[in-house]
């Protein structure tokens, strides 16, 4: 399948709401993408988009030299002619067909023969490895189970395009962590080019080769998953990518705090990297050490009093007061103290990132004053 590209897409809904707002977006051939954000930011709208359930109101959609939508040429192409396989949020099985006819449902409706539908349909539930069940019906199946079947009945068909619409979403935590090692197969096995709709970061960052940020109907950044998180473009791709949050500190007048004077203070010495708004601090990448004990060179370093120790099993959150700032940290390791216990925190001066007032990204202390990773398209 060659590649999508959305050329200054537009998409207003009555009474003037814009959805999307003028996007240009390409999705690599054979590429796992996200389209990631919270609610209402436009990602399920572009994802209809791109199947041919919505038009957009202005701007163009093209795979390959194939034009989809165009509103300057008049040119519209119906979801059935597009080569594209869409799974829902809600799975839409069909209650009175057994397994083995909802994934030979869309073969019925391309009039494949008996044969062959019946060849593609079982290969389908054996990929996704729910085969066992074929003569079952949607209501004797597990949530996970559904899943796959919905998976297979698109996979019968060989689109050329995988649409997904958050459709772990319904999942528990367990059959989501399969469901993701699922997906991530069948894209290693089958080279299918996959969109996938979510606001999980978890499954973004786990899943996808290129991840695409939105907000309030824009796109704020897209990158491999490891890029944007390294770094972020903005301020709201810092906070969004990432969990917990990144630490961010106000540094810019008039709402400097003590922290963000002592974290410009520091900046100083490393160098002039353009006007700051804030300082962002992942909170893995801030170290815990006993109270008088020296943090390497280089690094920013401050006292901070412990608030709160939430265990997780394999880590340790530890909330923290620095200065007049509330930050949080992540460890591995026991952290050894509890509420209102002294540490020193310390940081890596390449893991303090500088965004200027209005949230771009400037950079972080080990790099150049030149701003750097600008929002792609």
């Amino acid at each position: 399948m060659p590649t999508i590209t959305l050329s200054g897409v537009v998409k207003n809904y009555a009474g003037g709401h814009a959805a999307v707002k003028d996007l240009d977006l390409t999705v690599p051939d054979g590429s796992f993408t996200c389209l990631l954000g919270p609610s209402g930011c436009g990602k399920t709208t572009t994802l209809r988009m791109i199947a041919g359930l919505e038009q957009p109101t202005l701007g163009e959609i093209t795979v390959g030299d194939r034009v989809l939508d165009s509103v300057e040429r008049g040119v519209y192409v119906p979801p059935e002619k597009r080569d594209m396989g869409l799974v829902f949020q809600n799975y839409a099985l069909w209650p009175h067909l057994t397994v083995r006819g909802n994934t030979e449902f869309g073969l019925r409706m391309r009039k494949v023969p008996a044969a062959r539908r019946v060849a593609r349909a079982k290969e389908a539930l054996e990929k996704v490895r729910v085969a066992d069940c074929m003569d079952r019906y949607p209501s004797q199946l597990s949530g996970g189970q559904q899943q796959r079947v919905a998976l297979a009945r698109m996979l019968a068909v060989d689109p050329g395009v995988l649409l997904l619409d958050e459709p772990l979403s319904n999942l528990d935590a367990r059959l989501r962590l399969e469901m993701r090692t699922e997906l991530k197969r069948i894209h290693d096995e089958t080279g299918a080019t996959i969109v996938f709709v979510t606001h999980d970061q978890m499954e973004a960052m786990t899943m996808a080769t290129h991840i695409a940020v939105m907000c309030d109907g824009e796109l704020q950044q897209v990158a491999p998953p490891m890029e944007m998180y390294r770094r972020p473009a903005n301020r709201f791709v810092a906070e969004f990518v990432g969990s917990p949050p990144m630490n961010i500190v106000p540094a810019g007048e008039p709402a400097m705090s003590d922290l963000g004077g002592a974290l410009l203070r520091y900046a100083g010495k490393r160098g002039e990297l353009g006007e700051p708004g804030c300082v962002g601090i992942r909170p893995e990448a801030l170290r815990l050490a006993g109270a008088g004990e020296a943090a390497p060179d280089p690094a920013w370093s401050e006292e901070a009093v412990v608030e709160t120790v939430l265990p997780t099993g394999a880590s340790w959150t530890v909330q923290l007061r620095v200065l007049d700032t509330r930050m949080f940290a992540i460890t591995h390791e026991d952290p050894g103290a509890g509420p209102g216990d002294a540490l020193r925190c310390w940081a890596p001066a390449q893991c303090l990132h500088l965004f200027g007032a209005d949230g771009t990204r400037i950079g972080a202390w080990d790099e150049a004053s030149a701003p750097v990773g600008g929002v792609a398209s």
